[in-house]
């Protein structure tokens, strides 16, 4: 049912396996190492076709300096941590009561709400283009930072609610009802017993949201138009020309682009494996 360790595999198979990872890897890395050389080469260089070979002048502080002078990249920064920072926050405190109401209480529609979540995680983004976008312009929210926190919130709060709802249903039911034995009501149940126990599994999750909200592309594109609460994300698109492109100071600002999602991921890796291993393993 499970797969077999590496250990038990037979030598061929396994010599075979330890000689191909590297070669994957460096094959998933080529494209990240090419966008992070290319930011430090100079425009000359990228003229005279190097794209490939070792920079011949490295013009790191110039194609950086020039990404966040030439273009208001810091106004897009902070329309990123203003869109992120309350969308996520939002949708773990709103998923994580969703999930403690769905895991432990019975009710009529329990099921069906539940399946709803589930469902609602195979949708294809793109059918909803020209919904969601009617609907902000509609109630004034086109264009606006506050629509898109509301719209990351909404669509995220589903994944997270079905996420949090299975971990909370892994946790002894025993431990609930020795609570209220005790004379706890539903919220001291919540925050007292519940929240300390999943929150290797919060941890987990905010990393996830925090980058699938930080990278979001294509909603950023669809519902905003100029600079007003356009993110980082579609900012890095300014710093093209009208006629030609400085692939450097693109590079440059798709690495600043990536850096506070690649930040936090190493910041919390400790928790993001724990989170993801969470209760695993019984006994």
């Amino acid at each position: 049912m499970f797969p077999t360790p590496i250990e038990k595999w037979k030598p061929a198979p396994r010599r075979l396996y330890k000689l191909s990872l590297p070669l994957a890897l460096v094959i998933w890395l080529l494209p990240m190492i090419a966008v992070l050389m290319t930011s430090v080469r100079s425009s000359d260089e990228l003229s005279e076709g190097n794209y490939w070979g070792w920079p011949k002048h490295f013009a790191l502080i110039d194609n950086y300096r020039e990404a966040l002078t030439t273009s208001p990249m810091l106004h897009y920064f902070w329309n990123s941590v203003l869109i992120t920072v309350p969308a996520v926050v939002c949708a773990i405190a709103l998923a994580a009561m969703a999930g403690f109401a769905l895991a432990i209480y019975r009710f009529p529609g329990n099921s069906a709400l539940f399946a709803t979540f589930v469902a609602g995680n195979f949708v294809p983004i793109q059918v909803l283009m020209i919904p969601v976008r009617d609907l902000t312009l509609k109630l004034g929210l086109y264009n606006t930072v506050g629509g898109l926190i509301l719209f990351h919130l909404s669509f995220q709060t589903g994944f997270c609610a079905l996420f949090l709802r299975n971990f909370i249903k892994q946790l002894p039911y025993e431990l609930v009802e020795a609570a209220r034995i005790e004379g706890a009501n539903e919220w001291t149940v919540f925050f007292r017993i519940i929240l300390p126990l999943i929150r290797p599994a919060l941890a987990a999750l905010a990393i996830l949201v925090f980058t699938f909200v930080w990278n979001d592309y294509f909603w950023a594109l669809c519902l905003t138009q100029g600079d007003d609460a356009a993110p980082i994300t579609v900012g890095v698109a300014a710093l093209k020309g009208q006629w030609t492109t400085a692939w450097n100071l693109v590079s440059a600002g798709s690495i600043l682009a990536a850096l506070p999602s690649i930040a936090m991921f190493f910041a919390m890796q400790k928790h993001f494996v724990a989170g993801l291993t969470f209760g695993a393993t019984k006994g």
